[in-house]
C-alpha cells in the first residue's frame, strides 16, 4: 500500500510590494535587482547618511494601487477559500497585505521576520551603498555581504529555516489549501531557489520581480509544485533540465 501523501496547500503565493519613497539610495524592494545596469533606485548623486530606518519606509500611494490590483487577481484565483498568510514585518509589506483587500479570506496572518528584506546596514551612507552595489555586481549577489548587513546566502539560510516552520504548519488539521507570502524581491527569488534547488549560477541570472508582482506554486497531481511562470533573466544562461522543470 502506498503511503498517504501528507496534506499540503493547493497553491502558494507570494507578492513583492512597492516600497518606493523617493529617498536617496535604494528605498524599495526593487533595490535588490539582479541587474547591475539598473543601479540604485533613488536620487542619483545624493550623498550623506539616510536618517530613515529601512524597515519603516512606507508604501507609496502608487504602491497601494498596485497592491489593490494584485489583490483582485488573487481573490479570483483563491476562489473564495481561506488563506494562511506569512508576512514580512517591514512596514511596506504590512501595508501591502492590508491593501490586497483579502481580510475576509485570511484566517491567520503571521508576521515572519525570516521573510524580511536583505539587511543592507542600519542608517546607510548613500555613497558607500553605491560603492558596495558595484562591488556586489562584480562579486556576485549570492555571496557578497554588505558591511553591517547580509549576503544573499544569509537570506537563503533563514528562508531554509522558515520552510521548516511552514512544512510543520502544513501538518495541522486546520491548514488552509492556500498560502500567501508577502515578502521582498530577493527573498522571493531565494525562496524559489531553495524550494526548487536551483544553482547559484542560475540564481545570479534572475531579474527581480516587479512591485506587487506575484509568483504561484501550483500543486501538481504528483503533489509536487511548479511555478506558474519563470523569472525573467538579465543575462544569457541556459537553465538545466532540472531548473527548467520548476515552471509550467
Amino acid at each position: 500500500m502506498s503511503p498517504t501523501p501528507r496534506p499540503r496547500p493547493r497553491q502558494s503565493w507570494r507578492c513583492v510590494h512597492d516600497g518606493g519613497s523617493g529617498h536617496g539610495s535604494e528605498s524599495s524592494a526593487t533595490a535588490d535587482r539582479a541587474d547591475p545596469a539598473r543601479g540604485v533606485n533613488g536620487e542619483p548623486g545624493q550623498a550623506g547618511v539616510r536618517d530613515d530606518a529601512r524597515h519603516a519606509v512606507p508604501l507609496t500611494a502608487y504602491g497601494h494601487e498596485q497592491a489593490a490590483e494584485a489583490g483582485k487577481q488573487l481573490r479570483e484565483l483563491f476562489e473564495g477559500e481561506p488563506v494562511r498568510v506569512y508576512v514580512s514585518p517591514y512596514l511596506r509589506a504590512l501595508q501591502t497585505l492590508d491593501s490586497l483587500g483579502l481580510d475576509d479570506l485570511i484566517g491567520l496572518a503571521r508576521e515572519e521576520p525570516r521573510l524580511r528584506e536583505q539587511d543592507w546596514a542600519n542608517f546607510q551612507d548613500t555613497e558607500d551603498i553605491v560603492r558596495q552595489e558595484a562591488l556586489r555586481n562584480s562579486y556576485g549577489h549570492f555571496f557578497y555581504r554588505f558591511t553591517h548587513g547580509e549576503s544573499g546566502s544569509d537570506v537563503y539560510d533563514r528562508v531554509s529555516s522558515f520552510l521548516e516552520t511552514m512544512h510543520r504548519d502544513f501538518e495541522t488539521p486546520d491548514s488552509p489549501r492556500n498560502v500567501l507570502l508577502v515578502s521582498h524581491g530577493l527573498t522571493m527569488r531565494l525562496f524559489c531557489m531553495r524550494w526548487f534547488h536551483w544553482s547559484v549560477r542560475f540564481f545570479e541570472t534572475l531579474r527581480n520581480p516587479g512591485n506587487a508582482e506575484t509568483r504561484v506554486l501550483l500543486r501538481q497531481p504528483d503533489y509536487r509544485y511548479k511555478l506558474d511562470r519563470p523569472f525573467e533573466q538579465w543575462t544569457v544562461h541556459e537553465p538545466t533540465e532540472r531548473e527548467r522543470s520548476a515552471w509550467l
